[in-house]
């Protein structure tokens, strides 16, 4: 199998041109199977294909017409004897089994990323003609699985860390009224000028709070700003108590005499959350809202980078297929 046959780095060379790619770009540069299958496998096997089983770069290329739904029509086979394994660029990856075309995926991955406050599976069903609300809804979960930062880099400079509180709503009607739900905590951290952190915790106690500050806060931040909840005190070591400053919400939001301590900035990416969750999902289920979390993380922290959309065609490519029964199970995995 030579790399002429399916033109790597001609494909390569062109991605270097769709850093700043909007939806009409993806559109046009990945109108076809083909072209999305190019970049796939440029990006996947970078010096040539290679079956993902044995790693062999001995393989022979089918080209087919797809006759049933789940088939992709670019397939490859292993030419080891002791393998033999047949595979295309998707398999193993979150597109796995998906019987969507791959241009609908791109589509789908740039406006999700680009949505500002998110894209419900009904709106990106009615946008890209899927057939089912099912099958936009777990295209959607896969692309958000995808969005999870697997081995973030601790927050630095000025860490704002604060709380809040998702869900809880009901409906009153008459006389009749229901028990408000238990509404589910988010913590929150955001370096100032740079990234935020998102994370569903069962409670605010000082051991769950110690434990992400321990993971997320670099040792070398300058300040950790809180509000006066006197469980931050319990959850942080010396070292983190001596840059800890605290603003006390019930009298100001920026405490008097340093205008630097307050917690508005991850205040605004809470709004943003929620405005989100609100307008564009309406109802998010607690056991999905870590990924919701996820992606707007995410889409928050790679807001400036022109390359988000290769990012996370990356990251597609990277994250462990998600079956539907594991989306749908009463325990699920991240």
């Amino acid at each position: 199998m030579h790399k002429d046959d399916y033109a790597l780095d001609t494909q390569m060379d062109l991605w270097h041109d769709y850093l700043t790619m909007n939806l009409i770009d993806v559109t046009k540069s990945f109108a076809t199977e083909d072209q999305c299958l190019d970049c796939l496998e440029g990006m996947r096997w970078p010096d040539g294909v290679r079956c993902p089983v044995c790693g062999n770069d001995k393989i022979s290329r089918v080209t087919r017409e797809a006759k049933s739904k789940n088939k992709r029509t670019r397939i490859y086979t292993c030419l080891e004897k002791t393998c033999k394994q047949q595979f295309s660029a998707t398999a193993g990856t979150v597109f796995h089994n998906s019987h969507l075309p791959l241009t609908k995926w791109f589509m789908a991955v740039a406006i999700v990323m680009d949505a500002k406050k998110g894209m419900s599976a009904l709106q990106l069903q009615e946008h890209l003609g899927i057939g089912s609300y099912r099958t936009a809804w777990y295209m959607v979960h896969r692309i958000r699985k995808a969005m999870v930062e697997l081995f973030p880099t601790k927050l630095s400079g000025i860490v704002e860390v604060d709380e809040t509180y998702i869900g809880g709503k009901a409906k009153r009607r008459g006389i009749a009224r229901k028990p408000r739900p238990k509404k589910d905590m988010v913590i929150g951290m955001r370096e100032r000028g740079g990234r935020v952190r998102f994370f569903h915790v069962p409670n605010l106690k000082a051991d769950t709070m110690k434990k992400l500050l321990d993971r997320h806060v670099s040792p070398s931040s300058k300040r950790i700003i809180t509000d006066s909840a006197i469980i931050y005190d319990f959850a942080m070591d010396k070292d983190f108590q001596k840059k800890h400053e605290s603003v006390n919400h019930s009298r100001e939001w920026v405490k008097p005499g340093d205008i630097d301590i307050h917690t508005n900035t991850i205040e605004s990416a809470f709004s943003l959350l929620k405005r989100g969750l609100i307008g564009s999902f309406h109802r998010v289920s607690i056991k999905h809202l870590h990924r919701y979390l996820a992606e707007f993380e995410n889409r928050f922290n790679m807001r400036n980078a022109a390359d988000r959309f290769e990012q996370t065609m990356r990251r597609m490519l990277t994250t462990e297929q998600m079956e539907y029964k594991q989306l749908t199970a009463d325990s699920v995995e991240a």
